[in-house]
């Protein structure tokens, strides 16, 4: 029996390897593409849409001859695709910092406070996380249009910082805390803030680990709002809404450039994969 479930396993094993091979494939293509020499991907990048339906589709997994010449152009030739880089950068920066500050410490009051109204704000937060973007649209350009604050950069961070669905996350997890944890910290003269830091914080660090990583993921990947919000500031635009138009252009560099903009993503994805793993653990058991 137990030769048999150790067979059973290596067949699982390999079965999930495949599945994982053939979901990274597209990501290894424009990796290697990305080696490839301007002029073949200009040539490549013809073929598409013309591809003969009664015949297989001619592979073309690697380069033909290796080349940096797609760095060297959007790295030092042509700023733009940097350029929209770095503005990706600075909001997905500016809205983990902002989020950082704002949304553990609402989940930490809406979780061990009580205090009028509680209900009734964290009734709001749960509409809220459900209503799509395009039925709060309308409100927010109204609310930032009276600020003065559509076409900047504030458009997009400012509302960024109060995500409905992160502060509904953390505050299911701060629930679940042993109440002995803040009973011992006040036993020993710690106040509020001296137990919101020193203890709250780092218990919760799992989750607060799976939430920044999947904010970044939103962050990175802003499309609604930079074409909401900026619609007359296309160089504040990052570079998750021009891509496509740098790509209908043809202009042989693309893959080097989704390349740039994946790496970000895998790179905080693998910094926070305990934390992802260990924070969806734990609240599948509390």
């Amino acid at each position: 029996m137990k030769q048999m479930s150790g067979f059973r396993l290596r067949i699982l094993q390999g079965v999930l390897m495949i599945l994982a091979l053939v979901l990274l494939l597209p990501i290894i293509q424009t990796f290697l593409y990305s080696f490839s020499s301007i002029d073949e991907m200009k040539v490549f990048l013809k073929t598409r849409g013309s591809y003969d339906t009664t015949r297989w589709m001619e592979a073309h997994l690697i380069p033909n001859v290796v080349s940096l010449e797609q760095y060297y152009q959007i790295l030092i030739t042509d700023n733009t695709v940097l350029r929209l880089f770095v503005n990706s950068a600075m909001y997905a920066l500016m809205i983990m910092a902002g989020q950082a500050v704002i949304i553990p410490a609402m989940a930490f009051g809406l979780s061990r406070f009580r205090f009028r109204g509680k209900n009734v704000i964290f009734f709001g937060i749960i509409l809220l996380m459900l209503l799509p973007f395009q039925v709060t649209m309308v409100p927010n350009v109204l609310t930032l249009r009276s600020l003065g604050l559509t076409d900047t950069v504030w458009a997009v961070i400012l509302p960024m910082w109060f995500m409905p669905f992160y502060i509904f996350l953390i505050r299911q997890f701060m629930v679940g805390l042993p109440n002995e944890l803040i009973e011992a910290a006040e036993m020993d003269g710690a106040g509020t803030f001296s137990t919101y830091l020193r203890i709250i914080l780092p218990v919760c660090r799992p989750i607060l680990g799976a939430a920044a990583a999947l904010s970044f993921a939103d962050c990175w990947n802003l499309v609604e709002q930079p074409l909401t919000y900026l619609a007359a500031r296309p160089d504040l635009q990052p570079l998750s809404i021009q891509f496509n138009q740098l790509a209908r252009e043809n202009t042989g560099f693309e893959f080097a450039g989704a390349t740039l903009y994946i790496l970000p993503a895998l790179f905080i994805y693998l910094f926070f994969q305990e934390d992802i793993l260990s924070g969806i653990t734990l609240t599948e058991l509390k």
